[in-house]
């Protein structure tokens, strides 16, 4: 069973490019150019953050859940949709 987190993440700094999250002692960027569905989102439902275990991130105004491997190694994880445009 994983580790309980003990502390909240923060959202640090938001910028056109993206925003940051520290994570108990790490600071990871979540670039919007990879997570575009968080780029028309208010500051407020960006910091409303919640990680209820050790690698998963939810943003429950936004209905999002993230694993953090994805945001570390977005390159891993592409974005692929099956609706033709």
């Amino acid at each position: 069973m994983p580790g309980t987190v003990i502390s909240a993440p923060e959202l640090t700094h938001v910028s056109k490019h993206g925003f940051w999250l520290l994570l108990a002692d790490e600071e990871i960027l979540v670039p919007f150019e990879q997570f575009p569905w968080f780029r028309h989102a208010s500051i407020d439902q960006l910091a409303r953050i919640e990680w209820p275990t050790p690698d998963h991130l939810y943003w429950p105004e936004l209905d999002i859940d993230l694993s953090l491997e994805s945001i570390r190694h977005p390159e891993a994880f592409p974005l692929i949709s099956r609706v033709a445009s």
